[in-house]
């Protein structure tokens, strides 16, 4: 096939020509994948299911049947384009995943998981051995014996390294001993299995066993040359690439041009280019932010648009056809239950015999069965190699598709750990104990919400002797990414559910966690800093556990949608809507959604040159009792001026004549008690001893004069509100029912300002009891919260 074509008004096919063919595969394969992805997400799925899957159903399984649909978008004269195509992508992912293993964590693994390791590998491999034998007498008969035993043990011996920890990162056990030890045997076996898919390669060759001795050989010579020459290479360009600043452009042409050269050298010795490519990304550094640099550059391209190329190039290879009668599909049941039975069988009885209980025995042995990309590269390449028919790699495909679908599922059924949620007292900014530590677990998407958080944290943070404890959480999706896996893996060494910030200087990580490290230094506040790496389907399991192991009293969420040059307010997606709404349903401790619309400008301003008016409407209820707590605290510091406005009701709606203009709804007799109560302590007490707060009473009438009140409230820097007030809604429309009724309002192009919006819902636990538990969802231990003061200047 030529490469290009003169155009179709020249009378050219562009289908008939190699590059506007790649583009169309390129195009269908990503459009078919992404969208079996999005339909097996509610599955919890990772996407190398769908790809897999993408990949049968554009072969000759289903759409491929259609001979026109074939011969039109996958010809034959086109597959060598595709396969090249799909092998770079290959080759750069391999790369990647060399960069995800780290060597000295596998040299530190412990006997017990070197053990599982060890066990998981053995027994499957020596079962797949035995139904070699039975497939050689049945489907694949006439194959060499040797290679064909050696394919079939690895094929059902292996676990997909980075498969697992994404599996293990969605269901929130990564940081959990059962986590740890998977993780650590499963990279154990990762090395395990590609020396013996290389000894498999090797035996693979026509010639005399003498050759396939001198490729082993070899290539342990190639590794070695890595080693000692190519590595210190490595290092030295790793070493001078500090952190902040930009890696250079030869730095990464070098390297990049270092994996294409170690794949030709491997191709040539005769064991795959891939493990080039593969050796490579082990020995470069990952210290430091060159290994994160590498993946940035190449991750999003090669596994976007390269990768899936490989499954479909797998999928035209897997004819589910092939598989009929009855002894085909017996063959396929004894595939899958000879590797579920060798993998979990054999994790099993090791994790048993080194004390662990039995469930989690089980769990550790189903998470090992977990196949991937790994498996279909031994497969492609026992087919490429003629070790495998054309039934046997299908029955093997659907084996490896089967077993790591059921993972999931299974390990939720079988594995269920109770959350262990200590009880801890101050839930709440309303308390008896004024002077008790005040804790806020502050979440952030990216930068632009810091400089409004940091200045409210400035704001609250009062004169009391315990002071205020912050827990800055950088929110981070756990996307398909490789870069998003390593950062997991970061917080698998620290143990936590959260990747610890405190070194991010020295591992060139998250730097918006900075402007929170240099507000601890110029302030009187304790700061911690972490990151949540979740599904954002679940990301708010991270949010209500950390604050009840940290026993916090305040969870600040921001809005879901920022202000634009022009006022409007732009959503960042319908995902982080939801994220606060399911905090704001389970939440163990009080919520604020912050409307951040530049409180204090683009920057953080220093605690000498605060100075903003804040404004509390005070309707009725629970929440605006919070949110008046909150007002009075922030009214301790200097350069706040408070404004506190109660709405009072007229005589008629107090006596139920609402008339249809009523912006008021009927309280219980407690909670107008309560009202009455806290306003009488406040003006009685904090109003006369503090100068910068201003009460006033204004009576609530029809909608029109609640917001003329408050417009003439003047241009305020920030409102506190409450989330249920005693009101009707002040907006004909509100597609934000997590305001409230006057959040929504304040939220709304209707107001028109550029003040800040704190939203506030006051714990209650008799609608969200603290020792609720959601099964599924566990909390590790964490370090004890640092004594407030400790980290001050």
């Amino acid at each position: 096939m030529k490469a290009t074509s003169n155009g179709s008004w020249q009378g050219d096919n562009p289908l008939d020509y190699a590059l506007p063919l790649a583009i169309v595969q390129i195009c269908l394969v990503i459009t078919v994948t992404r969208f079996l992805a999005f339909v097996l997400r509610p599955l919890r799925q990772p996407r190398v299911i769908a790809e897999i899957i993408g990949g049968i159903l554009l072969g000759p399984s289903a759409l491929g049947r259609s001979e026109a649909f074939l011969n039109t978008v996958f010809p034959k004269q086109s597959l060598t384009v595709l396969d090249t195509l799909a092998n770079i992508g290959l080759l750069f992912f391999l790369f990647l995943v060399g960069l995800e293993l780290d060597i000295r964590a596998i040299r530190r693994t412990g006997k017990r998981a070197l053990g599982i390791a060890v066990a998981g590998i053995s027994l499957p491999f020596i079962m797949g051995i035995g139904t070699s034998v039975v497939l050689r007498h049945t489907v694949s008969k006439g194959v060499r014996a040797g290679p064909f035993l050696v394919f079939m043990g690895v094929a059902l011996s292996i676990t997909a390294f980075p498969v697992l920890a994404r599996i293990l990162a969605e269901l929130k056990l990564l940081t959990t001993d059962l986590g740890r030890m998977a993780m650590s045997a499963a990279a154990v076996n990762d090395v395990a299995a590609w020396i013996l898919l290389a000894l498999a390669i090797a035996l693979t060759g026509s010639g005399s066993p003498l050759i396939s001795l001198w490729v082993l050989l070899t290539g342990v010579g190639f590794v070695v040359f890595v080693a000692l020459l190519v590595r210190p290479v490595l290092d030295w360009m790793a070493r001078r690439s500090p952190v902040g600043e930009p890696v250079k452009e030869i730095y990464i042409c070098a390297t990049l041009a270092t994996v294409l050269a170690a794949g030709f050298v491997t191709d040539t010795i005769g064991i795959h280019a891939l493990f080039g490519a593969f050796i490579i990304g082990i020995v470069v550094p990952k210290d430091g932010p060159f290994a994160g640099v590498l993946i940035e550059k190449i991750e999003d391209l090669i596994a976007g648009l390269f990768l899936p190329l490989y499954f479909v190039s797998s999928g035209l290879k897997t004819n589910v056809a092939t598989i009929r009668g009855g002894q085909s599909w017996a063959l396929l049941v004894l595939v899958i239950c000879t590797a579920s039975f060798g993998k979990i069988g054999g994790t099993l009885v090791v994790s048993l015999l080194v004390k662990v209980p039995m469930r989690e025995a089980l769990t550790l042995g189903i998470l090992m069965n977990t196949k991937g990309l790994v498996e279909l590269i031994v497969l492609n390449i026992g087919k490429d190699r003629k070790v495998l028919n054309d039934e046997t790699f299908a029955i093997l495909v659907l084996m490896a598709l089967f077993t790591t679908f059921i993972t999931t599922p299974i390990v939720m059924a079988v594995y269920k750990p109770a959350r262990r949620s200590p009880p801890y007292k101050h839930r709440s900014i309303l308390r008896d104990d004024a002077e008790s530590e005040f804790r806020i677990l502050a979440c952030f998407h990216g930068s632009r919400n810091i400089p409004t958080m940091i200045n409210l944290i400035e704001s609250s943070r009062g004169t009391r002797r315990r002071g205020i404890t912050v827990y800055a959480v950088h929110l981070m999706e756990l996307s398909e990414r490789s870069s998003a896996i390593s950062m997991v893996h970061k917080a698998r060494r620290n143990g936590l559910p959260f990747w610890n910030k405190k070194q991010c200087y020295e591992d060139g990580g998250d730097q918006l966690v900075v402007a929170f490290q240099a507000y601890q230094q110029l302030s009187n506040v304790t700061v911690r800093s972490m990151t949540a790496i979740s599904d954002l389907q679940t990301i708010h399991e991270d949010i209500i556990t950390s604050a009840e192991q940290k026993r916090t009293s305040f969870i600040l969420l921001p809005f879901h949608k920022l202000q634009q040059i022009d006022g409007s307010m732009e959503s960042i997606g319908h995902a982080y809507h939801l994220v606060n709404q399911r905090v704001l349903r389970c939440a163990p401790c009080s919520v604020g959604i912050l409307v951040d619309r530049g409180l204090g400008g683009a920057a953080q301003v220093v605690a000498s040159e605060v100075f903003y008016t804040v404004a509390v409407l005070f309707f009725g209820g629970r929440d605006d009792r919070e949110a008046l707590a909150l007002g009075m605290r922030m009214a301790e510091h200097p350069g706040i001026q408070l404004t506190v406005t109660r709405f009072i009701p007229q005589a008629d709606q107090l006596r139920g004549r609402d008339g249809g203009g009523s912006v008021t709804i009927r309280m219980d007799a407690n909670e107008i008690a309560a009202d009455e109560d806290y306003i009488t302590v406040f003006r009685d007490k904090v109003l006369p001893s503090n100068e910068s707060i201003t009460y006033d009473d204004k009576v609530a009438g029809g909608k029109a004069e609640i917001v003329a009140a408050i417009k003439d409230m003047g241009r305020c820097n920030l409102f506190l509100v409450g989330q249920a007030p005693a009101t009707v809604a002040l907006t004909d429309k509100n597609d934000c029912p997590e305001l409230g009724p006057v959040g929504s309002y304040l939220a709304s192009s209707e107001f028109g300002t550029t003040s800040s919006v704190l939203v506030i819902k006051q714990f209650d636990p008799t609608a969200n009891p603290p020792q609720q538990a959601d099964e599924g969802l566990l909390t590790s231990d964490l370090p004890d919260t640092p004594v407030a003061g400790s980290a001050r200047h």
